[in-house]
């Protein structure tokens, strides 16, 4: 069978914990790459009552295969009670970029060596 492939976003309130999920993901294989967007303005419903934020916006690029791990950490790592996190199918895309998608985010060990984040 073809690979699937997926954009999974979510948003939060600060950039440095948006940077800080893009470079978790990124890190252990469950995207190859992840972009910030922001700040955004949000408006939604929460807790019965019409809120509006600031916010930041990441876009993961990834296969089908790894989004239950990456929607884990996210989760995981996440300071909002009920963090966003939706997958978005990649229906086309360059072949090349989506072969690159797939070779970043096999499982398993790698040499590559993981530097500090600088911001």
């Amino acid at each position: 069978m073809a690979q699937s492939y997926v954009q999974v976003t979510t948003t939060t309130d600060a950039r440095s914990e948006a940077a800080g999920l893009a470079r978790s993901a990124v890190a252990e294989r469950l995207a190859a790459c992840a972009q910030l967007v922001g700040p955004i303005a949000s408006t939604y419903w929460w807790e019965g009552e019409i809120e509006s934020a600031e916010e930041w916006m990441v876009v993961f690029k990834t296969t089908a295969d790894r989004f239950d791990e990456l929607a884990t950490l996210i989760t995981d790592l996440h300071s909002y009670d009920t963090p966003e996190i939706i997958a978005t199918p990649v229906v086309a895309g360059s072949l090349d970029y989506l072969a690159w998608v797939a070779e970043q985010t096999e499982p398993g060990e790698r040499d590559d060596a993981v530097d500090e984040p600088v911001d």
